[in-house]
Parts: structure tokens; sequence; C-alpha cells
């Protein structure tokens, strides 16, 4: 990784080099009853449609958090804190209260393929087969995107495990991924919806 977003050390670094409300905005939903969080921490305009993949994962169902890049241009490289790195504090809050984490992605790559990683083997094992099913590719290891450090923001949830995913650009392309959402979905609606979260839409 390259630019400025490369010597950020945490979300302070770069809340010191950018605005909210002008380089980026805050998406946070928490929905009462639920107990899992579909996040996209490089969503609107640095990893494109990642937002609109968590949102669909979602629905009205789970919580939801967006970090989203609304800068002109240059969103990647000002704004791509990496993944174990993130800690921007109104999303560590939601995750603190959430016993099972989905943390979406976008990667290069011109076949579509869904990758996963993170350290809740279960649910990404349940993920993969349900997005397999579909006749997409899935790739649980020997890929780019372990996010096996317990500081991943995927895995910084109650349990201390989550699930990555990392969908292809061809796949972001394509328009296909409406099919990937509602076979995440199917998985996390077989969840437990134990010791849940409460409280309103904040914008």
């Amino acid at each position: 990784m390259s630019g400025l977003a490369s010597s950020y050390m945490g979300y302070a670094d770069l809340a010191k080099s950018q605005t909210e409300g002008k380089d980026y905005k805050v998406l946070l939903r928490p929905v009462a009853g639920s107990s899992s969080a579909v996040i996209a921490p490089h969503g609107g305009r640095i990893e494109h449609y990642t937002s609109d993949i968590a949102r669909g994962i979602a629905g009205d169902d789970f919580n939801l958090y967006l970090f989203e890049g609304i800068r002109p241009s240059g969103n990647y490289s000002a704004l791509h804190l990496t993944s174990h790195r993130f800690d921007e504090p109104r999303c560590l809050e939601l995750l603190s209260l959430c016993d099972h984490v989905i943390a979406v992605h976008g990667c290069g790559g011109d076949d579509p393929k869904v990758l996963l990683g993170g350290l809740d083997d279960e649910l990404k094992l349940a993920i993969g087969a349900a997005v397999g099913g579909l006749g997409i590719e899935v790739q649980s290891n020997g890929h780019s995107f372990p996010a096996t450090d317990p500081t991943n923001i995927c895995n910084r949830g109650r349990r201390g495990v989550g699930v990555q995913i990392e969908l292809t650009m061809a796949l972001r392309l394509n328009g296909s991924w409406d099919t990937v959402c509602a076979a995440v979905r199917s998985v996390l609606l077989t969840l437990p919806k134990a010791r849940p979260v409460g409280g309103e839409q904040r914008e």
C-alpha cells in the first residue's frame, strides 16, 4: 500500500489529516435484538461497492457500520487505514457488544471470487459453503488476506474472532454480489441472538 494512509498507525492519525463530513463519513446503525455486525471499514469510494454489499448482508436484521470515503478523488491513498490498525472508536464500541462480525472488503482480481479470512473458523466454513453453493469460487486459505491478526478489525468483536470477506473486482463489477449477500445473510440468520445490542440509528 502506498500513499498517505500507509503512514497511519490508527484512526487518530487519519483524523488529524482528514476531515469527517468532507473526506469521509461514518454510518452506525445498531439493531435491537442482534448480536451480529456487518462492517465495511473501507466503504464508499475507498473500495468500491463494499458499502452496498455490507448493507445488502445486514438488511434490517443486523448491526451495520460503514466508514466511507467521500473525497472527489484519492480516497484509497488517503483513507485506506489497514485492517489491523482500524480502531475507529464507534466501530470498536459496536463490536465490543457483538458476538459475530463480518467485515466486507474489496480486492483486485479478474475472476469472480470470494476470499475468506478471519479467526472465526466455524462461521467462515458456513459462509464458504453457502457462497460456494452458488457456483462462485471460494478460497479460505492460501491467499493474501488471511486476517488472522487479533487486532484485525474483523476479530475485534466480543469473542475475539470474526470473518473477513474479500470480493474480487470482477465479482463486484459483474453485479452478482447480491446473491453473495443473500447467501451470507442466510448463514447469519441461523446464529443465536444472545446478548443483543440496543439503540437507535445514528449518522
